[in-house]
């Protein structure tokens, strides 16, 4: 009995220990001040004024003809010079007519067809290098990535520039949700897409540590595709494999608070499962090929220790550690219910821990989902009464990640798309 409620004591000091951090970013991103960066990779001290730049948009599609027109055209409505802004879709391995309905609406489509090499990483290095063959790798300065589900603010390029021309060649931005309000699990993607935004990303750009890119709504210098070669990041994560990568490279990525990305969530529990699948092996693959170098990381002199550490956090995530409390005090349970001498003070005190263990994480991720909802409440698109009933829900959707964590510790997971069906316009989201 004693050794249960040491163990219990001991994760819950871990996991405190872990992400105490991250309470820390609230307060920043509460009360806190952008800092100037007084270091970048570049070189640069950050400037004054934004100098516009010359910028290629690359979308990787496939199947994706319900939506993509939508993208473009908030692309093509930019508040930015049209003649430096080009866009490229790689219609990759599509069996419908997403490759027509882009070049309808202004695009310079790539048709891609590659069933061996599957996946949005491979679409994007053969974006890159058409491009480069096509255009030269110094004719755009930098490129932004987008998923064809998403959709502009009209100020999004403009925002973005800025920062840009403060030196950060890979910026990420404001993601917000197309269809936040239409059950738990789209609400679920979107608050924690929004709570990314405003308490993750946010607070590390104020306190001048390095940010996450996350998916899709990112920037890159051109410079960062010729020393790569390309894009050379191919694992199911390849977002967060890139974001690693180039931390451990030492490149401080930046954040635009004001530059606003629309995007469309899973509203199937399926579909979101299979998402979610991939994303948590690719983590487990981004631990295998870059966790020890992370760790060495937080520990070398000439290394950006904290950004090392926070991606540390970020790649091996409290739930395997709130997995193995609860297996733990489960094993307990069984053994003192159905061994061979029952003991009802072992399972008093194991069915307590369990309880109290799964409310705290409750309640944690609920205060964590109130804050959100309320600093974001009118950047959440919906009516007030499901803002506040998905805050209720979000700690389910985060709860249903350690069926998922633990499936993919052993499931062979593969690349597969996500059916898009929100058609919606930018006017229609807002």
């Amino acid at each position: 009995m004693e050794f249960i409620k040491t163990f219990n004591m001991i994760i819950f000091i871990l996991i405190t220990a872990m992400y105490a951090y991250q309470m820390f970013y609230i307060v920043v991103a509460l009360v806190g001040k952008h800092r100037d960066k007084k270091r970048l990779k570049s070189g640069n001290a950050p400037q004054t004024e934004a100098k516009q730049h010359r910028y290629g948009v690359l979308i990787s599609a496939r199947n994706e003809s319900s939506v993509i027109g939508q993208l473009i055209d908030t692309i093509k409505g930019q508040k930015y010079p049209k003649e430096l802004v080009e866009v490229f879709v790689v219609a990759d391995n599509c069996t419908d007519n997403t490759a027509q309905v882009a070049s309808e609406h202004g695009a310079i489509v790539y048709r891609r067809f590659n069933k061996i090499r599957v996946g949005k990483g491979y679409a994007l290095d053969y974006a890159f290098h058409k491009i480069a063959a096509e255009y030269g790798d110094s004719y755009f300065d930098g490129y932004f990535v987008f998923d064809a589900d998403n959709l502009l603010d009209e100020h999004y390029i403009e925002e973005m520039n800025k920062v840009f021309s403060q030196g950060y060649r890979v910026i990420t931005s404001y993601r917000n949700s197309k269809n936040f309000g239409t059950n738990w699990l789209s609400a679920g993607y979107g608050l924690w897409f929004l709570r990314e935004a405003k308490y993750l990303n946010n607070p590390r750009m104020r306190l001048g540590t390095s940010c996450a890119i996350s998916g899709t709504g990112f920037l890159l210098s051109s410079a960062i595709i010729r020393e790569q070669g390309g894009w050379i990041h191919h694992l199911l994560t390849e977002d967060i494999e890139f974001t690693v990568d180039n931390v451990l490279k030492g490149e401080t990525i930046g954040y635009c608070e004001t530059a606003v990305l629309y995007d469309e969530q899973p509203e199937d529990f399926v579909q979101s499962w299979h998402q979610r699948m991939r994303w948590c092996k690719g983590f487990y693959q981004i631990i295998c090929k870059y966790g020890k170098r992370l760790i060495c990381g937080i520990f070398r002199k000439d290394a950006n220790n904290f950004a090392c550490y926070d991606m540390t956090m970020t790649v091996m995530p409290a739930t395997f550690v709130s997995l193995l409390s609860m297996v733990v005090n489960v094993v307990f349970l069984c053994a003192a219910a159905f061994g061979s001498r029952i003991n009802p003070i072992l399972i008093q005190l194991t069915s307590q821990s369990l309880i109290m263990s799964l409310f705290n994480y409750y309640m944690t991720l609920f205060v964590v989902g109130v804050l959100t909802t309320i600093t974001e409440w009118k950047a959440i698109k919906c009516p007030a009464h499901k803002k506040i009933l998905y805050t209720f829900t979000f700690p389910l959707f985060l709860f249903t990640y350690i069926p998922i964590s633990l499936a993919a510790l052993f499931q062979k997971v593969e690349w597969k798309p996500i059916e898009h069906r929100v058609a919606k316009t930018l006017d229609e989201v807002r």
